[in-house]
């Protein structure tokens, strides 16, 4: 079925002191772009994150997002020992050169917040391979909420197209039968024209040169083959949003095939009726090449 580009999916994972949040959003796009945003702790799951985003989406920018707090707090930093140590002897030996008598004191608070002294607990590789199994189940949930956005959007780009083939098989059915009305039209034209040339004259139109200028007139002005290819482009463009694959790319193509018959029809067109009738279907085309960019 159908799918649009543009979709929304969320995922929210809380367990043994974590929580995780997953936002995924989509939209228009000729090819598959990712953009990937991850907390660094969980730097080393992009690949299969990018993985798991290809297998499911086959067209257009995909804004990855993932959140990650620990809830309980206790164990999020770790001191280093070390670096402290190192502050307060160095703060010591400060406090040696102004004397005793000065009111210098070390705040532990202070020593604390210089760089190096806390540090992100190391998280070891069976915690790294727990986070990872989350991320997967959790991506894998988002990425279903925004393809069933991603179809409900669909059905209505399907209304739409389908409301727009209707125009332009209404004016094509109008411009099927006015070749045969041109080419009269023309004949009369160009008939009464010469004899009102050749009436003083006393001389009759010669009507074997009549029906030469009429028949070369016929085959320049005859758009039954353009209207017969923009039906069958029409035909297979109804087909193929009906079909279970990636459709996108075959709809552009036969909206473009499309505009390329009705502009040869515009270029042979001899006729006010005709004319209107082209404008009504070649609006008609801009509004199916316009939805076609957002389809999958």
């Amino acid at each position: 079925m159908l799918q649009s580009m543009t979709g929304f999916g969320d995922s929210q994972h809380e367990s043994d002191g974590f929580s995780f949040l997953i936002e995924v959003k989509t939209v228009n796009n000729r090819f598959l772009k990712t953009s990937i945003k991850l907390p660094d702790v969980l730097a080393f799951a992009e690949m299969d994150i990018e993985r798991l985003i290809r297998d499911g989406l086959a067209r257009g920018s995909v804004n990855y997002n993932l959140h990650m707090r620990q809830t309980d707090t206790g164990g999020a930093l770790e001191v280093n020992q070390a670096a402290v140590q190192s502050y307060i002897k160095s703060l010591q030996q400060v406090r040696s050169l102004v004397g005793e008598s000065k009111d210098v004191t070390i705040n532990l608070s202070t020593i604390l917040q210089l760089p190096g002294s806390c540090q992100a607990h190391e998280y070891s590789e069976e915690e790294h391979q727990g986070f990872l199994e989350i991320v997967k189940s959790q991506t894998l949930k988002a990425l279903e909420r925004v393809r069933k956005m991603r179809t409900e959007e669909g059905k209505t780009i399907v209304k739409d197209l389908q409301g727009q083939c209707s125009v332009i098989k209404e004016n094509l059915d109008g411009l099927a039968n006015m070749t045969a009305e041109v080419v009269n039209n023309y004949r009369q034209r160009i008939q009464l024209r010469v004899n009102d040339m050749l009436s003083g004259q006393n001389l009759k139109i010669d009507e074997e040169q009549l029906a030469r200028e009429v028949a070369v007139f016929a085959e320049r002005s005859d758009i039954n083959e353009e209207i017969s290819r923009l039906n069958s482009h029409l035909n297979q463009f109804e087909a193929v949003c009906h079909s279970d694959e990636q459709i996108g790319r075959r709809l552009d193509f036969l909206t473009q095939e499309m505009l390329r018959e009705a502009n040869t029809i515009t270029s042979k067109a001899n006729n006010a009726k005709i004319s209107h009738h082209v404008v009504e279907i070649k609006v008609a085309i801009d509004r199916l090449r316009e939805q076609v960019q957002n389809v999958e």
